[in-house]
Protein backbone atom coordinates (compact mmCIF):
# COMPACT_ATOMS: atom_id res chain seq x y z
CA UNK A 1 0.00 0.00 0.00
CA UNK A 2 1.80 3.22 -1.27
CA UNK A 3 0.37 7.05 -2.08
CA UNK A 4 3.34 7.57 -4.00
CA UNK A 5 3.16 5.03 -6.24
CA UNK A 6 5.54 7.01 -8.99
CA UNK A 7 8.13 6.51 -6.24
CA UNK A 8 7.25 3.01 -5.60
CA UNK A 9 7.57 2.70 -9.25
CA UNK A 10 11.31 3.66 -9.77
CA UNK A 11 12.40 1.50 -6.59
CA UNK A 12 11.00 -1.72 -7.94
CA UNK A 13 7.60 -2.17 -6.41
CA UNK A 14 5.64 -4.82 -7.85
CA UNK A 15 2.54 -5.00 -6.29
CA UNK A 16 1.08 -1.65 -4.97
CA UNK A 17 -2.41 -0.44 -3.93
CA UNK A 18 -2.89 3.11 -3.44
CA UNK A 19 -3.82 5.28 -0.34
CA UNK A 20 -5.43 8.37 0.27
CA UNK A 21 -2.69 10.38 1.70
CA UNK A 22 0.70 10.88 3.38
CA UNK A 23 -0.76 11.71 6.61
CA UNK A 24 -3.89 9.70 5.97
CA UNK A 25 -2.96 6.50 4.07
CA UNK A 26 -6.46 4.66 5.20
CA UNK A 27 -8.55 7.51 6.38
CA UNK A 28 -10.16 10.43 5.28
CA UNK A 29 -10.67 12.80 8.62
CA UNK A 30 -13.16 14.57 5.90
CA UNK A 31 -15.86 11.50 5.84
CA UNK A 32 -18.55 10.41 7.99
CA UNK A 33 -17.06 7.66 10.18
CA UNK A 34 -19.04 4.74 9.06
CA UNK A 35 -17.66 5.81 5.26
CA UNK A 36 -14.19 5.72 6.61
CA UNK A 37 -14.73 2.43 7.50
CA UNK A 38 -15.94 1.42 4.77
CA UNK A 39 -13.11 2.72 2.64
CA UNK A 40 -10.61 1.44 4.84
CA UNK A 41 -12.41 -2.11 4.93
CA UNK A 42 -12.46 -1.54 0.79
CA UNK A 43 -8.76 -0.72 0.61
CA UNK A 44 -7.50 -3.69 3.22
CA UNK A 45 -9.31 -6.15 1.11
CA UNK A 46 -7.62 -5.05 -2.07
CA UNK A 47 -4.19 -5.42 -0.58
CA UNK A 48 -5.06 -8.70 0.98
CA UNK A 49 -5.81 -9.61 -2.75
CA UNK A 50 -3.18 -8.39 -4.08
CA UNK A 51 -0.84 -10.57 -1.75
CA UNK A 52 -2.60 -13.45 -3.04
CA UNK A 53 -2.27 -12.25 -6.94
CA UNK A 54 1.00 -13.76 -8.79
CA UNK A 55 1.99 -10.89 -10.96
CA UNK A 56 5.13 -10.53 -13.89
CA UNK A 57 5.33 -6.97 -13.82
CA UNK A 58 4.72 -3.83 -11.86
CA UNK A 59 1.06 -3.72 -11.03
CA UNK A 60 -1.16 -1.31 -9.64
CA UNK A 61 -4.20 -2.45 -8.09
CA UNK A 62 -7.41 -0.44 -8.77
CA UNK A 63 -9.56 0.43 -5.68
CA UNK A 64 -12.96 1.72 -6.01
CA UNK A 65 -13.34 4.06 -2.82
Amino acid sequence: MCNLTNIAKTVGVNKMVPTVSVPYPLGNPQLRPDDEWALRYHRTGVALDALETDVDAQTIFPVKI
